[in-house]
């Protein structure tokens, strides 16, 4: 199966799937390829494949990528080959992906499950700002993209509050996936 999680920035996702990972057996995370700089605590081929700007633009052109978005300056997109991997082996596959990216593989992959981190505005900025890992120009560019995302969350299968406590979204994450794993 294809689970699809997204959410503004700050909104917590990745700290959840990392949690999934821990809480549900048999889920493989598919890498996204980013054309942005690696984080401190990030690992080149597990959380993202950290790709030039041209070798970006020659994957998309040779129609590699299922889904693929400009976000806040930076390039990222699924390869066709992960996921093409992991349905092939019977795997279950987590995406964390932005909102547009989410909805383009729900369109190209009808049974995928797609769920949608919800914390309100306000919220994510403060998170933003105390993450401390975005300039203030940063910053602004994702609080201005935050609007458009939170509209979109109606598209999704499923959204799940993340604004009291992370346990809390962890476990109604879980328990979707677990639901659908079962069924």
């Amino acid at each position: 199966m294809l689970f699809v999680i997204s959410a503004p920035s700050g909104a917590g996702k990745t700290t959840i799937i990392r949690e999934l990972f821990k809480k549900i057996p048999g889920l493989n995370f598919s890498v996204s390829a980013t054309t942005r700089r690696k984080r401190e605590r990030e690992t080149k081929g597990k959380d993202y494949h950290f790709i030039t700007l041209e070798e970006f633009n020659k994957l998309r052109d040779e129609n590699e990528f299922a889904e693929f978005e400009e976000v806040h300056g930076n390039y990222y997109g699924t390869l066709k080959s992960e996921i093409r991997k992991c349905l092939e082996s019977g795997g279950n596959l987590v995406f964390d992906l932005d909102v547009k990216g989410a909805l383009s593989i729900k369109k190209l992959y009808p049974e995928a499950v797609s769920i949608f981190i919800d914390v309100p505005v306000d919220e994510l900025i403060r998170r933003l700002k105390k993450r401390n890992t975005e300039s203030g120009e940063e910053i602004e560019k994702r609080a201005s993209r935050i609007k458009m995302e939170v509209e979109m969350k109606k598209e999704f299968d499923f959204v799940v509050d993340n604004s009291h406590g992370l346990e809390d979204a962890v476990n109604a994450t879980a328990k979707i996936i677990e639901e659908k794993l079962n069924t």
